[in-house]
């Protein structure tokens, strides 16, 4: 059974990762729907969040059905991270998350995200300093390290503990491999198995499949997994792992009209939250998901990523809903 402070989760919690442009409320609706037991919301800035910046706090909005969920933030100075973590509890979600995990080089660079693994005195003291500043749980997003020569994440996921988190989430790479390569889960393990850690430890990186999910789960013994890219356009990963821990055995794919009611879902939503221009260009990056597999489904997807009319976007789903009734995905 795992818990973070007093959010029972369950037996192997299968959680959603927070992911820029794509954690957003239209996606966790469908998430949420097909089984994913936590969520976290897109990373805010939280010199944005202080400055009131419209989009770090449009990302604070949260709807009922989502809960249990995680306001995920990332920053540099301690002031900042304070008045921010204020702000976060103003919204009222179960957790605070702190990112210390994102690779991109405009935020490591400003030693937030994963550039504070540089400095782990700095990260410490940054997450006392968060644990103090707010009554909700906080828990941690982070890397085995900065490099292949700076993989502490076993002594620091225990020296955060000492400060105060409630739980951890590591995806198994350093920052310089960003997404390449295997993601290594040994050190998830160790650190899982350390005797002094008493918080629950979430595994990321590499889960696209249930088989994938137990094997991982069974061999180095996390208390749950994150998911991030394999969900994009997929959120059916979730019940589809739920059901194979289950039962042992493999649900078939999502069908033809699911995956069209989904796609129709995702926009709709996505277009009431941002607006018409950002809701629809920020749903071209899940076409490819929903609809991958589909024999000589080019012509309709360039149809996807390239009209900014919501009719003949819809109406293109419809198509594919038309020209691929009979089939059905391996």
């Amino acid at each position: 059974m795992a818990k973070i402070a007093d959010i029972d989760l369950g037996d192997f919690p299968l959680l959603l990762a927070p992911m820029e442009d794509v954690s957003d409320p239209p996606f966790r609706a469908l998430c949420k729907a097909q089984g994913c037991d936590m969520m976290y919301t897109e990373f805010i800035s939280v010199e944005g969040l202080i400055r009131d910046a419209t989009k770090s706090v449009q990302k604070l909005d949260i709807y009922p059905e989502e809960r249990p969920i995680g306001i995920q933030i990332f920053g540099a100075e301690i002031d900042s991270m304070r008045r921010a973590a204020e702000i976060v509890e103003e919204a009222k979600p179960e957790l605070l998350d702190i990112n210390y995990g994102c690779p991109v080089k405009k935020v490591t660079c400003k030693m937030a995200g994963a550039g504070i693994l540089q400095d782990i005195d700095r990260m410490v003291k940054l997450t006392k300093e968060i644990v103090d500043a707010t009554n909700l749980p906080v828990t941690v997003k982070t890397r085995l390290g900065w490099d292949e020569n700076t993989k502490y994440i076993v002594e620091v996921a225990e020296r955060l503990q000492d400060v105060g988190i409630k739980a951890i989430s590591i995806h198994g790479r350093t920052r310089k491999q960003m997404y390449k390569g295997e993601a290594d889960w040994s050190l998830i393990a160790e650190t899982k198995n350390n005797p002094r850690l008493h918080i629950p430890v979430f595994g990321n990186g590499d889960i696209d499949s249930p088989q994938k999910a137990v094997e991982y789960k069974n061999k180095y013994g996390v208390d749950g997994v994150m998911i991030g890219r394999a969900s994009i356009g997929n959120p059916w990963i979730f019940r589809e792992i739920k059901h194979y821990v289950k039962t042992g055995e493999i649900l078939n794919p999502p069908t033809v009209e699911e995956r069209v009611a989904a796609a129709k879902q995702h926009l709709n939503h996505s277009i009431e939250w941002k607006g018409k221009v950002l809701g629809i260009l920020e749903m071209r990056r899940h076409y490819s998901n929903y609809f991958r597999g589909f024999p000589h489904i080019k012509p309709f997807r360039q149809e996807l990523v390239t009209q900014d009319d919501v009719d003949v976007l819809m109406n293109t789903l419809d198509s594919i809903l038309e020209r691929y009734a009979d089939f059905e995905l391996a």
